[in-house]
C-alpha cells in the first residue's frame, strides 16, 4: 500500500468515526451477529456444536438428482444449475450455525459490526481469504459481486438489494453498506451473499447461461462433469480457510459427486445397486415397504431416521390466483374440501405424515388454533375488510373420515361454489355465463401425477373438467417463472427465521413480475405490511407476532390446497458415512450433509 493510499483510508476512518460519533454510538467489531441478541457461540470457538473437529480427511458421497443442468451459473434465471456450484464452490462474507434461528459468523470476513438501529453494516475482509486461483478476496469483488447480483442475477438478491442506499470502502480490507431504512435482518442478508471474482468473469455476460467453469473462494472446485449424466467437486488442497474455526470438522470428502437420472424410478435402482451412497427418502411407506433389498439386509447400507424442529413450510396444489376461475376465495376454499387428504394421504404415506396446518406449523411461529388474539389481533384488524371473513376466527382445514367418498366435505364443496355463481348446468359445473368451471394441473414429477390424478377424480364428481399435464422440467421451468399455469404443485421450505425472503414469495411485486416464488399470485395489502413488521421488529416477542400474523393471513387465503410434510428425514447412506451424534435444530438441512458428514478411512 502507497503513503497516499494509507492517508486516503487514515482520512475516510476520521471522517467516518465522528459521524459515527455524531450519530450515535459507536459500534463494536465482532465475530458474529444474530437476529435478536448476541450469538451462542463465544469468540474463541472451537467449532460448530454439530459438527466433529477430528473428523477424517478422505473418501467421497454420491448423490442422485432427477433431471438435468445446462449451465453452472447458479446465480440466474436463465439455465439449470447444479446445486453443488453454489453450495460448494462459493462463498459468503458470514455463515450460519443451523443450530441457532439465525446467527452468523465470520467466514470471509473476520468481523462485522454494526449500528444500535442497523441502518448500515460494515465487513472487515480476512486477510488470507484466497480464491481458488490463489488471487485475494478484495473488497472490489465483494462491491462487484452485490451489484451484479442485484443487476444481473435472480429477483431475490434485487429484492434486499433495493433497500442498500450507498455503499462505502473504508478501508484496505473494509466495507460499509449503508441502507434506506431501518432492517433487522438486511445486515445478516448482506453477509450471506456469495461473493465472485470480479476478474473471473471480464468480458463475460453474466446473466447468459453457459458450462463455463467458475472461480469461487470455497473450499471445492468443479471437476469432472457431463450435462445430463453427472458433476463432480474435488476437494481443494490449498483451500484458504480450512483451519478457520466456522471450517473445523467441514467439508471432509475429497469428492462429492452429483449422479443425474432421467425419473425417480431409474434413480433408486442405482441406489439400490450401491451407485448412489447418499439418498434421502421422501415416502414414508416406501421407506416402511421398499427398503429390504439386498444392500440394507446385508448391512453395506444403512438406514437413519433424522429428526428436525424447523417449520413444516408448505407444499401442495397452488391455485393461480391470477387466474379468474380461482380469484374468489371460497372457490379455492370448496376445492381445498374436495382434497380428501386422510384417504390420499393413507394411500401415498401410508397415513403417518402430518398435514401442514399452516405454513409455519410444526414451530413456535404457527398461527393459534382459535382466534386471533393480543398482538397479532392487532397487526391484523386494519386489514379486516380486504381478507375472508374468518381471517381473524377460529380456523382450520376439513378433516374427512378417511373413505373415498369424502361425502360431508363434497356436500360444502359443492354448496360454496353455488354461493360463488358455480352450478352444475347437464352435469358440468358453470357459471351464470354458461362458462365451463376448468383447468389444467401442470407437473413436472411423475410421483405428483398419482396424487393429482385422485383429486381430479374429487372434482369431476362436483362438475369440474380437470386435465393433468406432465412437461419436462426445462418447459415447467419456464412455464412458472412467467406463471404460464392454471394450477401446480409447489413447495416453500420455511426456516425458523423469515426475513426478506418472504418479500419473493408473497410480495405484490410477484403478481406480474417474473421469476418470484408468488406462485399463487397473493396480493392482499396486509401480507406486504405484515413483512414489513417482521423486518422491522425490534425484538422477539414482536417478530415473533408478525410472523405469526402472517402466517395466518396466507393460510386463511386459501391459496394452497396443503399436502402433508415429513417431521423427520429418512437417509439411507453406506455404512461407511458417518455424522456426529448432534444433529443441529434444523436437522438435516442446508450445511449438515455432506458438509459435517465423513468417510470411514478404513
Amino acid at each position: 500500500m502507497t503513503k497516499k493510499t494509507r492517508a486516503f483510508w487514515g482520512i475516510l476512518a476520521t471522517i467516518l468515526a465522528s459521524a459515527e460519533i455524531t450519530c450515535g454510538a459507536f459500534a463494536e467489531p465482532a465475530h458474529g451477529i444474530a437476529m435478536y441478541g448476541e450469538p451462542a457461540l463465544p469468540p474463541d470457538f472451537v467449532s460448530l456444536p454439530y459438527a466433529n473437529p477430528d473428523a477424517p480427511k478422505g473418501g467421497r458421497v454420491v448423490f442422485g438428482e432427477v433431471g438435468a443442468f445446462d449451465s453452472l451459473n447458479p446465480f440466474i434465471l436463465k439455465g439449470r444449475a447444479p446445486w453443488g456450484v453454489g453450495s460448494h464452490v462459493f462463498e459468503t462474507l458470514l455463515a450460519r450455525n443451523w443450530d441457532e434461528p439465525f446467527a452468523l459468523y465470520g467466514l470471509l470476513a473476520e468481523s462485522v459490526e454494526t449500528g444500535p438501529d442497523r441502518k448500515w453494516v460494515e465487513f472487515t475482509l480476512r486477510p488470507e481469504a484466497r480464491f481458488s486461483d490463489g488471487a485475494p478476496v478484495t473488497v472490489e469483488d465483494v462491491i462487484w459481486s452485490m451489484e451484479t447480483l442485484a443487476k444481473k442475477g435472480m429477483p431475490r438478491y434485487a429484492n434486499a438489494w433495493s433497500k442498500v442506499a450507498n455503499v462505502v470502502q473504508t478501508g484496505e480490507r473494509s466495507v460499509r453498506f449503508e441502507f434506506s431504512e431501518a432492517d433487522s435482518e438486511l445486515p445478516l442478508i448482506i453477509g450471506l451473499r456469495p461473493i465472485l471474482e470480479k476478474s473471473d468473469w471480464d468480458g463475460i455476460d453474466f446473466a447468459q447461461s453457459s458450462l463455463r467453469v467458475p472461480k469461487g473462494s470455497g473450499p471445492y472446485v468443479v471437476g469432472g462433469f457431463e450435462p445430463g449424466r453427472f458433476i463432480t467437486f474435488r476437494r481443494n488442497p490449498d483451500y484458504w480457510g480450512r483451519d478457520l474455526p466456522y471450517n473445523r470438522g467441514l467439508n471432509n470428502f475429497d469428492e462429492i459427486r452429483y449422479d443425474y437420472f432421467v425419473d425417480a424410478g431409474v434413480r433408486f435402482q442405482a441406489v439400490k445397486a450401491g451407485v448412489v451412497t447418499f439418498y434421502r427418502e421422501v415416502s414414508p411407506a416406501l421407506w416402511a415397504g421398499e427398503y429390504d433389498f439386498p444392500a440394507v439386509t446385508s448391512g453395506e447400507m444403512v438406514r437413519e431416521e433424522i429428526p428436525h424442529a424447523r417449520p413444516s413450510g408448505m407444499s401442495g396444489f397452488v391455485f393461480n390466483t391470477r387466474r379468474p376461475v380461482f380469484a374468489d376465495w371460497r372457490v379455492r376454499d370448496a376445492l381445498i374440501h374436495a382434497f380428501n387428504f386422510e384417504f390420499i394421504n393413507g394411500t401415498v404415506n401410508g397415513g403417518v405424515l402430518p398435514r401442514a396446518k399452516s405454513y409455519f406449523s410444526n414451530s413456535m411461529l404457527a398461527m393459534s388454533d382459535g382466534p386471533a388474539e393480543g398482538r397479532v389481533r392487532e397487526l391484523l384488524t386494519p386489514f379486516a375488510d380486504t381478507l375472508p371473513p374468518d381471517a381473524l376466527e377460529a380456523y382450520a382445514l376439513p378433516i374427512s373420515d378417511g373413505s373415498t367418498r369424502n361425502r360431508r366435505n363434497m356436500l360444502r364443496a359443492a354448496a360454496e361454489l353455488a354461493e360463488a355463481g358455480w352450478t352444475v348446468q347437464d352435469g358440468v359445473l358453470k357459471n351464470d355465463a354458461g362458462v365451463p368451471f376448468s383447468f389444467e394441473i401442470l407437473l413436472t414429477d411423475s410421483a405428483n401425477e398419482a396424487i393429482a390424478n385422485l383429486y381430479a377424480d374429487a372434482l369431476r364428481q362436483l362438475g369440474i373438467e380437470v386435465r393433468t399435464r406432465l412437461v419436462d422440467s426445462a418447459q415447467y421451468n419456464q412455464r412458472i417463472s412467467v406463471y404460464d399455469y392454471d394450477m401446480i404443485v409447489g413447495a416453500w421450505n420455511l426456516s425458523l427465521s423469515p426475513g426478506n425472503e418472504q418479500t419473493l414469495y408473497w410480495g405484490a411485486a410477484g403478481v406480474t413480475e417474473p421469476g418470484t416464488r408468488n406462485y399463487m399470485g397473493a396480493n392482499t395489502p396486509a401480507i406486504g405490511a405484515l413483512i414489513s413488521d417482521m423486518l422491522s421488529a425490534p425484538d422477539q416477542a414482536e417478530f415473533t407476532a408478525a410472523v405469526r400474523a402472517l402466517d395466518r393471513v396466507l393460510t386463511t387465503g386459501r391459496y394452497v390446497v396443503p399436502f402433508w410434510f415429513n417431521d423427520k428425514s429418512y437417509i439411507l447412506h453406506a455404512a461407511n458415512l458417518h455424522h456426529p451424534a448432534d444433529v443441529p435444530a434444523y436437522g438435516d438441512w442446508i450445511g449438515w450433509a455432506p458438509e459435517v458428514w465423513w468417510a470411514d478411512p478404513q
